[in-house]
């Protein structure tokens, strides 16, 4: 039975990290942990952000492979890197074969944990997306061209590396994240401020499975407890399944404006998850998404009625 206590005193390296999810699960995490947050840090302003939280920054680059500042004797690997600049060669190389050799520098860790995206599925319209459910380009008539290909790639080459390097390993489909202060919910709080409309699929309502920022650190203890040879796959979202015209018709109230929709054929479709497998591990989200709503506009909008 793995040990599903909060995860404490680990060396864990968290690549990403200046990344809208990896950013803040490293800060979170560095509060009880050793944390080292991988990114190119191009920007002083967000390694100096990241140090701030108590995160002891290494250059990572798995775009060009530079990995020779992460450090030995790591116990987890929490991969948040993704690229999605539409470049093919570009987003291969930093969603694919980057990840096969951060595999390869970091294979004598006791767990390698892979964020996939609920992305790579095949949208079901309404039906709930079980981890057999058949994948897809779900994002490219939104623009992400590269997005849902390099990263079923990513999974396929991680997959093939965890057998061959024997590294336990999870790969976690994230639905939506968000924070208190980040997420798409948090973009589409701005937009509603701003009367931009939010383009949402036509075929509504446009459901999804979002997670907080807090059940995402609870539910890591669960998920690198099922990491194995070969790699486990789990969908990564909160048992709600709540639609974006729902929850950002909570933010316009709280708000006090109106939220404006626009629909469209070729944006994001449904893709709600079945969380089942990550029930089973003994999982459950504690954050509900009005709760999650309300939380973002406290922060975020301290000026709102």
């Amino acid at each position: 039975m793995p040990d599903l206590a909060p995860l404490q005193g680990k060396r864990i390296l968290v690549t990403g990290a200046t990344g809208m999810v990896g950013g803040p699960l490293a800060a979170a995490l560095a509060a009880d942990n050793t944390v080292y947050g991988g990114a190119r840090f191009s920007n002083p302003q967000a390694r100096d952000k990241a140090e701030a939280a108590g995160v002891h920054t290494v250059r990572v680059d798995l775009g060009s492979e530079e990995l020779e500042e992460i450090p030995d004797d790591l116990d987890y690997v929490l991969n948040f890197t993704v690229s999605r600049t539409n470049d093919w060669e570009a987003d291969f190389a930093a969603n694919v074969e980057g990840v096969a050799q951060l595999m390869e520098r970091c294979n004598e860790v006791a767990a390698f944990f892979q964020c996939s995206t609920a992305g790579v599925y095949e949208s079901q319209g309404h039906t709930p997306l079980t981890e057999a459910s058949p994948l897809g380009d779900s994002h490219r008539g939104a623009g992400f061209q590269t997005y849902s290909i390099s990263k079923i790639a990513g999974e396929a080459l991680v997959q093939h590396a965890a057998a061959r390097l024997d590294i336990p390993t999870v790969i976690a489909r994230l639905s939506v994240p968000y924070g208190d202060d980040f997420g798409w919910p948090a973009f589409q709080a701005m937009m509603i401020e701003r009367d931009i409309p939010i383009t949402v699929h036509n075929d509504p309502p446009s459901e999804y499975s979002p997670l907080h920022l807090t059940d995402m650190v609870r539910s890591l203890p669960y998920l690198l407890g099922a990491a194995s040879v070969p790699a486990t796959i789990v969908n990564w979202g909160g048992d709600e399944i709540v639609s974006v015209e729902d929850w950002s018709g909570l933010l316009g109230e709280l708000l006090g404006k109106q939220p404006v929709f626009a629909h469209d054929a070729n944006a994001i479709p449904s893709l709600p998850l079945d969380v089942s497998k990550l029930n089973d591990l003994g999982f459950h989200s504690t954050i509900t998404w009005q709760e999650g709503m309300r939380r973002l506009v406290e922060t975020s909008h301290a000026n709102a009625s």
